[in-house]
């Protein structure tokens, strides 16, 4: 079992930033890959962005050039800096972690509201 602990949501206005937090703990072998996906009310959850054990990352349209993820092997802790931020980004914002032997795992959910 992996339990997933998330902080650092919160409330700003546009333009500020936010720094999450992601931190695995349990019994784990290797994980693949971590990141973020967020999920506005009445909308699907979409891509934030994810980061392999190896260092590659990915990110989706919307936040390419404003948000920045990074990891830590050691910690088994993700990141995620997010600078200039829009009304737009307001959502739930989930951490993810996908092992070997595959299996996917979600943390609770964050609230990040972005006023305008």
């Amino acid at each position: 079992q992996v339990q997933l602990v998330e902080s650092g949501g919160g409330l700003v206005q546009a333009g500020g930033s936010l720094r999450l937090s992601c931190a695995a703990s349990g019994t784990i072998l290797t994980i693949n890959v971590m990141g973020w996906y967020r999920q506005a009310p009445g909308k699907q959850r979409e891509l934030v962005a994810t980061i392999t054990s190896g260092g590659v990352t990915n990110y989706g349209d919307s936040v390419k050039g404003r948000f920045t993820i990074a990891g830590d092997n050691a910690k088994k802790t993700v990141y995620l800096q997010m600078n200039s931020l829009k009304p737009e980004d307001t959502a739930v914002y989930y951490c993810t972690a996908a092992t070997m032997p595959p299996y996917d795992y979600w943390g609770q959910g964050t609230q990040v509201t972005v006023s305008s």
